[in-house]
């Protein structure tokens, strides 16, 4: 679809919000759970799909539909929450009351490595808030958002409130910039790259849009001396691995004290030996190929640029040709300087680095030592450094001996060039509420 698709499906929503506002936050509820538990039932198919066009193995694409579902589940209940105030005022004639109300027509522009969870997060806070949608799921994913649209309508959706409009790369661009321009859309919510993510701030700057970003990250993952090393390996791998790597929270700098360095790289050369690649649909799969070719010689040349300038790859630091031209071995690397590429930038790809630090001062300058802040993970059993690192680590989401954070129940998002605003919890629905100051006087 293009440009003029986009603009009938904005006019859609916009129609379509002149009645879907007014209905009640019990009336949102009851559709949204009944969307939910389509999603349920049709669980396993939204899996296979995704599995199809991502690659990612099953295992990892039923955990997704769970995860994605739970915010349909979470935000159909939060609804019923949007709360106002009742103000005391100064002056004994004037009632103040403070109320929120759905800001209009949504645009969510959502990326390709959770195709489910992202739109489920971003569309189940607007649909609660009594927003309209238009959806621009990623090119390289656009069925599993065209599922969930189905199931939307069989739910009860009324036409007009939850859109998608799928395209190619040809015209992405475009399509984003019609978003943020077009006055009948109030807000933008976006996940993905933290440039596409500046362009997109620039085009809302026109029309004062709400705006919100979930950016890049380039999380540091640090173990402590005092850590437990096999919790630390274990969540290393779970939160380096996940995806093949390619998730925005994921681990992307590991930062090991000297006393426990050793010790904590031979496990996790172990475990990693023990992932198995291959087919998303193959028994016992763990990770699958990357998404494109892009992604793939993005990667490949960060590895070949490290190893060119002195690292050293303990296991993979090459493509897995055999299994197919988008996959690459799961990478870890040592004697990581400053002056290689994969010390600076996120990877997006099944490749851990490891980089040795004495002191505790030490690892926190270089874990915050990054334009991004979105995710860091730190493993120790020193509960007075737990306190002293979760408050100096630059992130907007901190897991303490935990390498998978992201739940419903808590607010996702990040600080510094990681975004604005937060997805998920009571928070989650702040983005597309605006608050109305009613005074009402001679009373």
């Amino acid at each position: 679809m293009g440009v003029e698709d986009t603009e009938g499906a904005v006019k859609a929503a916009a129609e379509a919000f002149k009645t879907w506002q007014f209905t009640t936050a019990k009336q949102r509820a009851h559709v949204l759970r009944q969307w939910y538990n389509l999603l349920e039932a049709n669980h396993e198919s939204i899996a296979e799909i995704m599995t199809a066009e991502s690659g990612k193995p099953l295992v990892e694409s039923r955990a997704e539909v769970i995860y994605g579902n739970s915010f349909i589940e979470w935000f159909s209940e939060e609804a019923r929450r949007i709360q106002g105030e009742i103000v005391q005022s100064p002056i004994p004639t004037k009632k103040i009351m403070v109320v929120k109300q759905p800001i209009g027509v949504a645009a969510l522009i959502t990326p390709w490595n959770f195709p489910h969870a992202m739109i489920a997060r971003k569309a189940g806070a607007a649909l609660a808030a009594g927003c309209t949608c238009v959806v621009k799921p990623a090119e390289d994913t656009p069925l599993t958002a065209l599922a969930m649209a189905h199931l939307a309508h069989e739910a009860g959706i009324p036409k007009g409130v939850f859109n998608i409009i799928t395209s190619d790369r040809a015209n992405a661009a475009s399509i984003g910039k019609y978003l943020c321009e077009n006055p009948l859309v109030a807000g933008l919510s976006f996940t993905g790259s933290t440039a596409v993510g500046k362009l997109l701030y620039r085009q809302c700057a026109s029309g004062i849009k709400r705006l919100g970003l979930e950016l890049g990250g380039n999380a540091p993952f640090i173990v402590f001396n005092s850590a437990n090393v096999e919790k630390a390996t274990k969540g290393a791998l779970a939160s380096k691995f996940r995806n093949c790597g390619q998730t925005c929270v994921a681990a992307n700098r590991f930062l090991v004290q000297d006393g426990i360095y050793d010790s904590f790289v031979n496990s996790f050369v172990g475990h990693i030996k023990d992932i198995k690649m291959g087919e998303g649909t193959q028994p016992g799969v763990t990770t699958g190929p990357l998404i494109n070719h892009a992604q793939f010689e993005k990667v490949s040349s960060i590895v070949q640029d490290a190893l060119d300038k002195g690292a050293k790859a303990l296991v993979g630091g090459k493509s897995a040709s055999s299994l197919g031209e988008l996959f690459y071995e799961p990478t870890l690397l040592i004697d990581v300087k400053e002056n290689m590429r994969v010390y600076h930038e996120e990877v997006f790809g099944p490749v851990a680095t490891i980089v040795k630090f004495k002191a505790e001062e030490e690892g926190l300058k270089i874990a915050n030592a990054t334009e991004r802040g979105l995710a860091a993970y730190f493993y120790t059993e020193d509960v007075a450094q737990m306190f002293r690192i979760s408050q100096g680590l630059e992130a907007g989401m901190v897991g303490v001996n935990e390498g998978i954070i992201s739940t419903p129940e808590a607010p996702f998002g990040g600080i510094k060039e990681s975004g604005l605003g937060r997805e998920g919890s009571h928070h989650g629905i702040e983005d597309y509420t605006y608050i109305k100051y009613v005074c009402v006087g001679n009373v």
